[in-house]
Order: C-alpha cells, then structure tokens, then sequence
C-alpha cells in the first residue's frame, strides 16, 4: 500500500494546482557542477528543460528570489514554457509574506510540499506548515499526502494578495473546523 501510495504523490508531486506544462515534450540533463542556467543559479545533479531548450525546472544551488519568494539552496523551481514561475518545492518550511509554507516532503528535500505562483511571481498558494490565522480567518495545516486522498486543501490567495480559499483549523462564529473557507474576489 506504502509503494502505491509513493508512486502515486510521484504523479502529483508536480503541482497541486495545474498541470498546464504537461502537454509540453521535456526532456532531462545532468548538470555535473552548479552553474547559471536562463539567469537561474541550478545545482548539480538533473535538470529539466523544453523541447526548444528552454529551462523547466531545477534545484537551486543558493538562495534567490523567484518571483515575490525567497527560495532556499536545494529547493526545485519549475518555470512556464514562456520563463516565467509556475511553482517552487521548498527545501524546507519557508514563510512567505508571513504566511509558514511547508517544505520538504516524504520524497526527499524539496520533493513535497509545493508553493504555487502567478505567472507574475505573486503568491498563489501553498500548503500551511503549522494551523495560522491568514487575513483574520483561521486555516489549517495542510499537506500533499492528505490532499491525495481528498481531505486537505492548500491556502489559495487570488493575485491581489487577498485570501480566496483555506480549510479552517478552529471553531469560529458560524464557522466549523474542517470546513472549507472561500470568499470572492
């Protein structure tokens, strides 16, 4: 059951959101030492990159900004076919505008866990590390594993930066803990 289960959050692990690169043909490298690739510090070991050569994802070799989001060494970013940043798997749990996103995962260091972007480098979601309280609501935790079967759900911020969705961790008026919060635009 163990291995099924692995086998499948491999099949997800790419986004939790979308998968709107999938269509595109990719194809893998091996980068025998760290060096800058598309303006991108990638570390050694695979890299992944379009049909036409362009960079899809790596593992950064030191910390950068990726978008609005600070990104540790060892964490994979993945691009859209035209550069711009689709998604980050952390290497570990990062805040991001004061929102603790989680990193790291059940596969490995920054396999997990993933923080998606607009294409504008806006936040626009990821799994809480720890139950907080986001824009006054009270969300919970999340992660990938328990998303698999249904049961968590990201925190999803519309590109103003404003809350769109978060399942709720605590009793709170009319709301219930495991409800799911959403509000519009």
């Amino acid at each position: 059951m163990r291995t099924v289960l692995l086998v499948a959050i491999a099949f997800l692990v790419p986004s939790f959101f979308a998968l709107p690169g999938l269509a595109e043909s990719t194809y893998r490298r091996t980068i025998d030492q760290p060096q800058a690739i598309q303006g991108y510090p990638c570390d050694k070991g695979y890299a992944w990159f379009y049909a036409d050569g362009r960079l899809e994802r790596c593992a950064v070799s030191h910390d950068i900004g990726f978008g609005e989001v600070e990104v540790p060494a060892r964490s994979i970013i993945q691009l859209l076919p035209d550069g711009k940043p689709e998604y980050v798997m952390m290497v570990r749990n990062t805040v991001i505008h004061g929102i603790a996103c989680a990193g790291g995962g059940p596969l490995g260091p920054g396999e997990g866990a993933t923080t998606e972007l607009y294409p504008s480098g806006k936040l626009k979601g990821c799994f809480l590390a720890q139950d907080q309280t986001v824009q006054g609501v009270p969300c919970a935790r999340g992660g990938l594993l328990h998303a698999v079967v249904g049961r968590d759900v990201p925190v999803e911020f519309y590109e103003s930066g404003k809350l769109k969705s978060c399942r709720l961790n605590a009793n709170h008026g009319s709301w219930h803990s495991g409800d799911r919060f959403v509000q519009g635009p």
